[in-house]
């Protein structure tokens, strides 16, 4: 199988995964899709903060015997958003079903936004907190599958695109109204993220 035929089979089979957790959950699609593409801005995010970091601690300078420590800038050189821990997709996979899912994927967000100016206010937060604890656990472990965690290149850009259009074709075949915030659609486009230019 060529690395396009896998990519589309992994797209394929995330959206499957994430279609019938939202059916079993009977969230509408409008109800499910800020949250959804929320966690796939999150894992991607993820994936490109790892993708440069160790580069970015290889190249840290030193003085005294003491190396300086990461910064925001560092990542925003490479095309990079800065993670603290709580924003880390491991972190946020990790959770116990004691702990609040919804809260922790709403600071995630909030962790973020408190780092890039130009992303206040503009990530899915509190629409988290309509979803069952066990629903988002799944939905988690469902967009972190073993084959994409050391993927590299646009793959979750190609993922997010493809959720984008089949949320479309679903909503258009249910008969209700679409939104897409145009925010969240500009800035989690994933096709390398401009973070030089977002303060």
């Amino acid at each position: 199988m060529s690395q396009l035929e896998n990519i589309e089979a992994i797209e394929r089979r995330l959206w499957k995964s994430a279609d019938t957790l939202r059916s079993n959950s009977e969230l509408a699609s409008n109800e499910y899709f800020l949250p959804v593409m929320g966690l796939i801005f999150l894992r991607h995010a993820y994936s490109r903060f790892l993708a440069v970091r160790d580069d970015i601690v290889a190249s840290l300078p030193s003085r005294g015997g003491k190396t300086r420590k990461i910064t925001k800038q560092d990542f925003s050189g490479k095309s990079a958003i800065y993670l603290k821990e709580e924003a880390q997709f491991d972190h946020l996979i990790a959770l116990t079903d004691s702990d609040d899912r919804s809260e922790a994927i709403i600071q995630a967000m909030e962790s973020i936004e408190s780092e890039y100016e130009n992303l206040k206010g503009q990530l899915p937060k509190q629409e988290y907190r309509n979803i069952p604890n066990d629903v988002l656990k799944i939905l988690l472990n469902t967009l972190n599958p073993e084959e994409l965690q050391k993927a590299s290149g646009d793959i979750f850009g190609r993922i997010y695109e493809y959720f984008l259009t089949q949320f479309a074709d679903q909503d258009a075949h249910d008969g209700g109204e679409f939104f897409t915030p145009v925010s969240l659609v500009q800035r989690s486009r994933f096709k390398q993220v401009d973070t030089t230019s977002v303060r």
